[in-house]
C-alpha cells in the first residue's frame, strides 16, 4: 500500500464529494466539516459513481437508485443496497490530500 497526492483541500468544498483515479481504482474523497474522508467511487448495487450523488448529514446517496452509505465507514445504511463500500485512509500535508491504496 502506498500513499497518492490525489487533489488540495481547496478543490473539496465542505459537504461535497469529488470523484478521483488512483492506480485504476475510482476513489470518491469527501469533507465533513473540514475532515476528508474516502471511500470506493463506485455504488455496490449498480453501476454509478458516487461523486454524483448527494452528501447529507455524513451520508451519501448514490444518483441511481437513491442507496445511502454511511461516509465515514462506507457502511450501507438504506436500500436497495446492501452490501458496504470500501474505505481509504486519508490524509492531509499541507494544503496536498493523500490517499493510501
Amino acid at each position: 500500500m502506498a500513499w497518492h497526492s490525489v487533489a488540495k483541500t481547496s478543490d473539496v468544498t465542505e459537504g461535497e464529494v469529488i470523484g478521483v483515479e488512483i492506480e485504476g481504482t475510482p476513489i470518491a474523497i469527501y469533507n465533513l466539516d473540514g475532515e476528508f474522508f474516502a471511500t470506493h467511487n463506485v455504488c455496490t448495487h449498480a453501476f454509478a459513481l458516487l461523486s454524483d450523488g448527494y452528501v447529507d448529514d455524513g451520508k451519501i446517496e448514490c444518483p441511481l437508485h437513491q442507496g445511502i452509505f454511511d461516509i465515514r465507514s462506507g457502511k450501507a445504511e438504506e436500500g436497495p443496497v446492501d452490501e458496504d463500500l470500501q474505505t481509504f485512509p486519508v490524509k492531509v500535508e499541507g494544503d496536498a490530500l493523500l490517499i493510501e491504496i
